[in-house]
């Protein structure tokens, strides 16, 4: 689709060579150690960046699309800015027309960095961020999807988490619901576990490296796995 890659691409873009799933994530992995081919195929689904598709159905993508991501993923990490800003944000520039103002009850300065870790947020910090009501946050905390430290402030990498939590609130998926996927990734965790504790008894650094990748490989399969399950259900009710 040339006519939204151009805000980040140029007609050069249309005639270089494109990238895999696989490569585009090892090229993203520098900058984005958390990113994840499950990461990539949601914004995606999202409609934040469009590959094209081979005849067989793989996704190949341009210089211009791994710049969408990279854009994306740099918002969310630095400006903690939900997907609908990021979206608003790309779109403003594919018409070629200047970025919308960040401000507004979404855009939280990103905190100064702390002993190589980002600053924890306070709640008020970290509700804004998610698109929470305070009340729903503390409800989030009751009923364990989130936690906090000593301080009552919450670590920066569970916005994710909020920000979902935040999305089926405006459902009517209350925080109280939510509890049985807190027992259900409890579970996953174990099993989990039980697959990575003999690499990493090897307590090497290799073996920790081999252990990280393996993770990741298995949360984005079971992110996959469960996302399949639930689509099929939904389907089931949907037929006459």
């Amino acid at each position: 689709m040339p006519e939204r890659e151009s805000a980040l691409g140029d007609a050069v873009d249309q005639h270089t060579p494109r990238l895999t799933i696989g490569e585009v994530l090892a090229v993203l992995r520098d900058d984005f150690p958390d990113v994840t081919i499950s990461k990539i195929r949601y914004l995606e689904s999202e409609d934040l960046v469009h590959p094209q598709r081979t005849p067989s159905g793989y996704r190949k993508f341009s210089r211009a699309d791994v710049s969408r991501l990279r854009y994306v993923l740099a918002a969310q990490r630095d400006h903690y800015l939900p997907l609908k800003v990021i979206k608003e944000h790309l779109e403003a520039l594919d018409r070629g027309e200047p970025v919308p103002g960040t401000g507004g009850p979404a855009a939280v300065p990103p905190p100064a960095p702390e002993g190589g870790t980002e600053t924890p947020l306070t709640p008020e910090q970290f509700a804004r961020a998610a698109g929470l009501e305070p009340e729903q946050l503390a409800d989030c905390v009751q009923f364990g999807l989130l936690a906090t430290d000593a301080e009552g402030r919450h670590p920066v990498a569970d916005l994710a988490v909020a920000r979902a939590a935040a999305g089926l609130a405006r459902h009517g998926i209350e925080p109280r619901h939510l509890r049985v996927y807190r027992s259900g990734v409890e579970r996953e965790a174990g099993l989990v576990e039980q697959l990575v504790a003999p690499v990493l008894r090897a307590r090497s650094e290799e073996a920790r490296t081999r252990a990280t990748e393996k993770l990741r490989e298995l949360a984005g399969l079971s992110a996959q796995l469960h996302t399949a399950l639930l689509e099929a259900r939904l389907r089931d009710l949907l037929r006459p």
